[in-house]
């Protein structure tokens, strides 16, 4: 059984930089039922443009038949504050003047995610998680969620993620923002403003987890009397349309800068201590061709976690 909601926070949402968001609502999906102990919950935190719907895009892992299923466990993943998916977004009505907020929209951390989850369980009448799962800035969501709630997640898997964002991939944000940035119906106050510079960014992003070996094996041509049109050019192509059709470059926009203020040692003693506070047993998994999140950023998890 699977279930589509939005959750409405009665109060006025409070960010780390302190301002506040009036009528936060949260998308979410569950799937299965939770059960009379309540300890089957299993909650996944989605990667960047992802939705609640984890059945669609982490087939295999979760599904009827997976090792993740409605039959045995209570399955909840909630989008994220900033996606365009139903979760209060730049696109949003601000109450205060009844227009979409656009770039008024407050700056929020990854910290901001954990605490809507954080009100969206308790509404659920979750107290303990046996099982928290995230991946990219879904890791981070994750990773930070154990250290603030160490005794409510039981278990932990973080895939290809850190406990800090490196200046590596600050720098390849960065580029996708300008990119947005440098489309001027950025600034045009419309939903579909900076789309051009969002298919750029997306182009940029691809080259962050795709490798060299990734793009001679699926984009090599089978031809060599060719000057133009290459599979790799209309691949770019392709992936940058399609991320347009169903995203909107002012959640992207925020979205990369929440993954850049990623820093589990900010206001703590530091990143090794942050993370001796997580108690869950922890799985940390890593992606041997992942430029973004190196394999030696989960070592780094691994030995201090």
């Amino acid at each position: 059984m699977s279930t589509a909601s939005t959750y409405s926070y009665p109060k006025q949402f409070k960010l780390e930089s302190g301002k506040k968001i009036r009528n936060l609502q949260i998308a979410y999906q569950t799937f299965g039922k939770l059960n009379a102990n309540k300890d089957n919950v299993i909650w996944v935190c989605h990667a960047l443009t992802a939705n609640a719907d984890v059945f669609e895009w982490w087939e295999g892992l979760f599904g009827q038949n997976a090792l993740f299923n409605p039959q045995e466990h209570y399955i909840v993943c909630a989008n994220v504050l900033g996606s365009n998916y139903g979760t209060t977004n730049p696109l949003s009505t601000n109450p205060v003047n009844g227009l979409p907020y656009y770039l008024s929209f407050p700056q929020f951390t990854i910290r901001d995610f954990v605490s809507a989850h954080q009100l969206l369980a308790n509404s659920l009448g979750i107290r303990n998680i046996k099982l928290l799962i995230g991946g990219s800035l879904g890791g981070q969501q994750a990773v930070e969620w154990g250290i603030t709630e160490p005794n409510r997640i039981e278990n932990l898997i973080l895939v290809a993620t850190n406990a800090v964002h490196s200046p590596w991939g600050i720098a390849f944000n960065e580029s996708q923002r300008l990119a947005i940035t440098t489309d001027r119906t950025f600034y045009a106050n419309q939903p579909n403003g900076g789309s051009k510079g969002l298919k750029t960014a997306r182009s940029i992003a691809l080259l962050s987890y795709r490798t060299y070996n990734a793009y001679g094996n699926t984009q090599v041509e089978s031809m060599n009397d060719k000057t133009d049109h290459f599979r790799a050019s209309s691949y770019q192509n392709y992936q940058g349309e399609k991320l347009i059709n169903r995203f909107n470059a002012y959640s992207y926009y925020y979205l990369t800068k929440a993954m850049d203020s990623h820093n589990v040692g900010r206001n703590r003693k530091s990143i090794a201590e942050a993370l001796r506070l997580i108690k869950a047993n922890t799985l940390v998994i890593g992606i041997e061709n992942d430029f973004l999140f190196p394999i030696s950023e989960q070592k780094y998890l691994a030995d201090h976690i």
